[in-house]
């Protein structure tokens, strides 16, 4: 698996985390302190999020940091919507 299916599959993983809440990623982006469109980028794969802004999206999610890292573990692929 290459870094950038891992961005694809944990930008999946984010989105579906977000979506159990039922939040918008305008929401996700007002709550964390990020920009919308920088969240939309994780969510799409194209951007690579620091450490920070992981821990900071998780916090925000209220979950452990490492939820955000189990997108195999649900069965996401890099061809899944």
């Amino acid at each position: 698996m290459t870094s950038v299916d891992n961005l694809i599959l944990f930008g999946k993983r984010l989105a579906m985390l977000r979506k159990e809440l039922g939040w918008s990623q305008e929401r996700l982006a007002l709550e964390s302190g990020l920009a919308r469109s920088y969240v939309g980028g994780i969510e799409r794969g194209q951007r690579n999020p620091s450490l920070v802004n992981i821990c900071r999206l998780a916090d925000t999610l209220q979950l452990p940091p490492a939820e955000l890292l189990k997108f195999e573990q649900v069965g996401i692929t890099k061809d899944a919507e």
